[in-house]
């Protein structure tokens, strides 16, 4: 596998910001580039959620999340929805990997059928025509026939669906632990190494 030096990470309207924005942290402290992309319904869950006020321009939310994480220079860039001449609008300068976290059953139905008519959707688009990594979080529950066929075509086409259902095995003492637990296996899923959430086999807290 190539070594995944750049992800873009996008945040659409599913519930489950907190995983989208742990990942953020986790990929910069692991020294990974980091392009970010966001939905308007992404900055609604983000007030219901964890009540954060995500800036609508790109340059702002940059900014807020440089105080918050502190990359280096050049480490996170962050994209608008309709910003076609952004890099990961193109399969001549995708990223390494994409994760759509957490993906919302409208963008999953989207990428599903090739539709591109947001910066999201077109770089899944092109994630799945380049041959990269595409990782899924698809937080819904129940399912429906349409919900579970989209993800099998997904699947079928190499994307990788990861359902964000923490384990109970390493006993989680709080929402953080269950959150890393979801994290953590992205990031194996990105070869990117993590001390997030002890394994299985190896002894964990009573």
């Amino acid at each position: 596998m190539r070594p995944i030096e750049t992800v873009t990470v996008a945040l659409t309207g599913a519930s489950g910001l907190p995983y989208g924005f742990r990942l953020i942290e986790t990929l910069l402290a692991a020294g990974r580039r980091v392009w970010l992309l966001y939905s308007q319904a992404a900055q609604v869950v983000a007030r219901q959620e964890m009540d954060l006020t995500l800036p609508s321009r790109p340059a702002e939310l940059a900014h807020w999340l440089a105080e918050r994480y502190s990359p280096a220079d050049g480490q996170l860039r962050v994209f608008g929805r309709e910003e076609w001449f952004a890099p990961p609008a193109s399969g001549s300068n995708p990223a390494d990997a994409m994760v759509v976290c957490p993906c919302s059953m409208g963008t999953l139905a989207a990428i599903a059928h090739g539709m591109s008519d947001n910066l999201i959707e077109r770089a899944a688009d092109v994630s799945l025509k380049e041959g990269r990594k595409l990782i899924l979080v698809p937080r819904e529950t129940p399912l429906s026939a349409i919900h579970l066929e989209n993800m099998l075509k997904l699947a079928r086409l190499g994307a990788v669906i990861l359902p964000p259902a923490p384990g109970f095995y390493t006993h989680p003492q709080t929402v953080d632990d269950m959150v890393d637990f979801v994290v953590a296996r992205i990031l194996d899923q990105l070869a990117v190494p993590h001390a997030l959430a002890p394994r299985w086999g190896e002894e964990t807290p009573r």
